[in-house]
């Protein structure tokens, strides 16, 4: 149990006198304003250092499609929501008169990921979903803030010996996703911060989704005009 000098390091407004409520609010909107401005600053390098890849990752992805391929996606924790999210947007999109494209959530059968992960362990919960459904020309993402997540680099790598197309949205350094070469197009926010690197990541999966339909109905329209002209 905690003694009573860590607990006041941990949370030290619960200990000694009252704070004063002006002065807290004051704080507290400054961590707002600062956590805001390091939002800002981190998604501005991040994009303008990974514009060229995110571009190059979309078209990839709108070939897998063109190429009747389908998408899975993946990850841990928070970034399971965000591959979660990734799949749902593929699937069902918002916007009138995008076509839906075939995504699948690795994580979306638990039943498969706890028998998996309790028979052969949980580094393997997506590379035997990889090994079952994927074939080469598919697409899988990967979403990690450290980029070391075991199970990512297991699936990614199997992928690649497949032929599918490997997409990694990463944070800090880029971890194993960046230094291995297991992924095909590496997405790497600069910061250690889980919270701006989730941020970044968001952002980034939704302009992938809308540059890949963008790109498909180019593809669209020049089906359209070339039947026409004929």
């Amino acid at each position: 149990m905690a003694n009573e000098q860590e607990l006041s390091s941990l949370y030290p407004f619960l200990h000694g006198r009252a704070q004063d409520p002006v002065k807290v609010d004051a704080a507290l909107l400054h961590s707002v304003a600062e956590k805001a401005r390091e939002s800002r600053e981190t998604n501005a390098e991040f994009f303008g250092a990974c514009g060229p890849v995110l571009v190059t990752a979309a078209k990839a992805l709108a070939n897998i499609y063109r190429n009747n391929g389908r998408l899975f996606s993946m990850g841990n924790g928070g970034s399971s929501c965000d591959a979660s999210h990734v799949a749902v947007e593929f699937v069902h999109p918002v916007t009138a008169g995008r076509p839906a494209l075939a995504a699948t959530n690795l994580l979306a059968d638990m039943a498969m990921i706890s028998a998996v992960g309790n028979d052969i362990g949980f580094e393997h919960v997506f590379v035997r979903q990889i090994i079952a459904q994927g074939r080469a020309g598919d697409g899988l993402i990967g979403i990690s803030t450290s980029g070391n997540s075991a199970n990512l680099i297991a699936a990614f790598s199997k992928a690649k010996e497949m032929g599918i197309i490997t997409i990694g949205l990463a944070g800090g350094d880029g971890g194993r996703m960046k230094s291995t070469g297991v992924v095909d197009h590496c997405l790497v926010v600069p910061s250690q911060s889980i919270h701006r690197t989730q941020e970044c990541h968001v952002i980034a999966y939704h302009i992938l989704w809308d540059l890949v339909h963008t790109l498909l109905a180019d593809d669209r329209g020049s089906a359209a005009s070339k039947g026409a002209a004929a």
